[in-house]
């Protein structure tokens, strides 16, 4: 029995058709795709290609499956895991994902084109940030560039569900420069605060034009926040989590079915003893910030977790509520 497969929209090279809208099997596609550029990624190669059927430039990321042993039924779980949320996840500010085909050893994730990247907008000193570009850039973010200014949060392949207070998470998880100390300190349970403290050391970056705090590893990443943030103790850092009760027999029938417990930074399990340092105020660093500017940044950088805002504090702080505003 031949299985019929749904394949994306045509793509071309100035205008010859390589791919078919619908293939029977995936072997039947003969003609080799080409895409006009390619960027090569950690996990995956991106490429630049033509809608054919509405004249549009599309992104092509392209997945290679993993091992048998790395994947399910056939899809690499990061690939599955991405697409995923991306079915779900519909925003004017999250990267829209058109479609989805596979060939051979391959997934190839269609979405919206973008003409750049933050990163890439930050190193550029030709181009002037205005402080109303911060602030839309920040705004859209929380809320969450094309050619018109729209900032879009893609990348979703090392994403993950959040919603269960005991599910236990790898710390290995976003780049080290914008990697929060718990997770330096091998947290294996954390929240939200972890993308509220990469989003605090974008927007220094945004501000600074160059990576706010750049260690070489981790230790040294560790040492360059405290430099700047102060180091924390027992008493400043408690982190509670709600545990659930895996041995009710053992703790009583009237046992709650959570228990609040409280742990300080001691008791992370990568920690060690940093020098104490005292801090540096924001405003010796960020000297032409404003001062609702630096009470955002203070919120998002905050050392002690339970200490940072979340999207939705953010988005009601001062730094919001008035102007300058970006005129689109």
């Amino acid at each position: 029995m031949r299985r019929r497969t749904s394949i994306p929209r045509e793509y071309d090279t100035g205008g010859k058709r390589i791919l078919k809208r619908r293939i029977q099997i995936l072997d039947d596609l003969r003609e080799r795709r080409k895409f006009w550029e390619q960027k090569e990624e950690a996990f995956a190669t991106v490429f630049k290609a033509r809608d054919s059927l509405n004249d549009t430039i599309v992104a092509v990321k392209k997945i290679k499956l993993g091992s048998r042993a790395e994947a399910k039924d056939g899809i690499n779980r990061t690939a599955l895991r991405e697409i995923k949320l991306l079915q779900e996840l519909k925003h004017p500010n999250i990267i829209n994902l058109m479609d989805v085909f596979g060939h051979k050893s391959n997934v190839s994730l269609v979405f919206d084109f973008m003409d750049t990247d933050l990163e890439v907008i930050i190193k550029d000193t030709s181009i002037v940030l205005t402080p109303a570009n911060v602030k839309a850039y920040m705004l859209m973010t929380l809320q969450g560039l094309d050619s018109n200014g729209v900032l879009k949060l893609g990348d979703f392949g090392l994403a993950k569900f959040f919603g269960s207070p005991n599910r236990i998470y790898t710390h290995q998880v976003v780049t080290r420069w914008y990697r929060c100390p718990e997770l330096l300190f091998g947290a294996r349970m954390y929240g939200t605060g972890v993308d509220m403290w990469a989003l605090g050391c974008i927007l220094a970056e945004l501000l600074l034009r160059v990576p706010f705090l750049s260690g070489e590893s981790d230790l040294d990443q560790l040492t360059r926040i405290f430099q700047v943030l102060g180091t924390p103790t027992e008493e400043s850092w408690t982190v509670r989590y709600s545990l659930y009760s895996l041995t009710p027999h053992a703790l009583g029938a009237t046992s709650p079915p959570f228990l609040k417990v409280s742990l300080g930074v001691t008791t992370l399990p990568d920690f060690i003893q940093f020098k104490q340092f005292p801090g540096t105020p924001l405003r010796h660093i960020f000297t032409a910030a404003s001062d609702d500017l630096l009470e955002l940044l203070g919120s998002l950088l905050a050392i002690v977790p339970l200490h940072r805002c979340s999207c939705q504090q953010a988005l009601k702080m001062p730094y919001f509520r008035w102007g300058p505003y970006h005129r689109n």
